[in-house]
């Protein structure tokens, strides 16, 4: 896993397709949905942890082009 679009595609073998139109949201529905997957033990440790530090890599990123776009 080493996209946004690889996530993407694990939530959707569960049945999960996350858009609403603004990235930052996207983001962090992926992440609530991430955390239920781990929780109900449908995704290893290793996946979570990973899809977790790309989703929140991504966030932030998202957060400073904002930022800076506001400046």
């Amino acid at each position: 896993m080493k996209t946004i679009y690889d996530i993407q595609q694990l939530l959707k073998k569960f049945g999960t397709i996350i858009y609403v139109g603004d990235r930052l949201a996207d983001l962090e529905l992926m992440e609530e949905e991430l955390k239920e997957l781990y929780k109900s033990q449908c995704i290893s440790n290793e996946e979570f942890q990973l899809a977790l530090l790309l989703l929140r890599n991504e966030a932030a990123r998202e957060r400073d082009r904002h930022e800076g776009e506001n400046v």
